[in-house]
């Protein structure tokens, strides 16, 4: 079988318009092509969300290696600010342009092609797994998490996995990620009595004890950071009262604050100081003060050992640079494949995700097939 063009592929991949939640061919053209390289597939689709889970080798195997990645990008913007049609794949100078050019449909056509190629060339002893995504720029309820329920129920596993997104920052090979920050997000609403801003005291104004709660929880801090993470932030993202008039003190306005928490923290812990904080001005104000918080995912760290020193030798050994390890960046679906298996992620430069005219150098796509062949042939051998 000839070799899978793994920038061939991210240019197939990219022209299946496929943004949350639409599929938009990108998994039944990854299906196809694990199909007929003897990989056993099932669509996992759920909530209206497409998945695809791929396994070549014996089911259960003690030594199977899992990839995961996602194949949803985000919308394209504006797009008549892109130079090229955001889903036409264009090639100029040695670059491929496109919506998911980076994020992270090189990550997918690179791995694809690594485990097609292993697996045909030298079938290892083994089995090699491949759980791809639709949901990972969305909501994130029915993509890897339905992926991995589907594994628990049919007795299917992985010993471990490597994620695909992009982690390096500015030089391929830079960095990879062994763990990631919790995120959460806090939703405040003040109700205090409305009233005539001439006469103050016949009202009770929620806005400075809005105003006050907020500073009081961007001023704290939280930590310093712990062995292996920088310290968790707190950002003040928005403060609202939809209050048109000048004379008028409204009866409610709203804020949102954004955490990433390092492990010294727990989703459940800073719901809980935030609740306390929050009741305690209540009562000395009078204003009412409701909260909902989401979190999005819990932080987690997978210890530096086997895996780590497996990924990184093969990334220093393709590039010449031995990966930082990190746990710096936002969310990504490792937060729940750690649940199920020890999980890192190393993928290409990923300056220009999410942008307009988001794009990846050609040669850095078969570097990174590179890569995950090498991880392959060194985790079977």
């Amino acid at each position: 079988m000839t070799a899978i063009d793994a920038a061939k592929l991210t240019a197939d991949l990219i022209r299946c318009p496929s943004v949350t939640p639409q599929e938009g061919g990108a998994l039944v053209l990854l299906e196809a092509l694990l199909s007929d390289a003897g990989f056993s597939c099932t669509r996992v689709d759920r909530g209206g969300i497409s998945n695809l889970f791929a396994r070549w080798g014996e089911k259960g195997h003690a030594q199977t290696f899992g990839f995961n990645g996602h194949t949803d990008v985000v919308p394209v913007g504006d797009e008549a600010a892109w130079s090229v049609d955001p889903f036409g794949a264009e090639e100029k100078d040695g670059i491929l342009f496109g919506r998911g050019a980076t994020d992270m449909k090189s990550g997918i056509a690179a791995f694809a092609a690594a485990a097609i190629d292993f697996v045909t060339n030298t079938p290892p002893d083994g089995a090699i797994v491949l759980t791809i995504t639709g949901d990972e720029e969305g909501d994130a309820l029915d993509g890897t998490t339905a992926l991995l329920e589907y594994m628990d129920q049919e007795n299917e596993q992985m010993t471990v996995c490597l994620v695909g997104e992009p982690t390096c920052p500015n030089e391929m090979g830079e960095m990879m990620k062994i763990g990631r920050r919790g995120s959460l997000t806090a939703y405040f609403t003040f109700t205090g009595v409305q009233g005539h801003s001439a006469y103050p005291h016949r009202a009770n104004n929620p806005v400075p004890v809005m105003a006050r709660l907020m500073d009081q929880f961007a001023s704290h801090t939280l930590d310093d950071g712990t062995d292996h993470f920088d310290a968790s932030t707190l950002a003040v993202v928005t403060m609202d009262t939809g209050n048109p008039a000048t004379n008028v003190i409204p009866a409610e306005c709203r804020a949102t604050l954004n955490i990433r928490f390092n492990d010294a923290h727990s989703g459940a812990s800073l719901t809980e100081w935030m609740r306390q904080t929050a009741d305690q001005l209540s009562d000395q104000t009078g204003v009412g003060i409701d909260m909902d918080v989401k979190i999005s995912g819990e932080s987690f760290i997978t210890p530096p050992g086997a895996l780590s020193d497996l990924v990184a030798a093969a990334v220093e050994a393709e590039t010449g640079r031995k990966p930082e390890l990190s746990t710096s960046g936002g969310t990504s679906d490792a937060r729940f494949v750690q649940h199920h298996c020890p999980v890192v992620e190393f993928g290409l430069v990923g300056k220009t995700m999410h942008q307009v005219d988001e794009q990846v150098p050609v040669a850095q796509i078969h570097q990174l097939k590179d890569i995950y062949s090498r991880i392959l042939r060194d985790y079977f051998s």
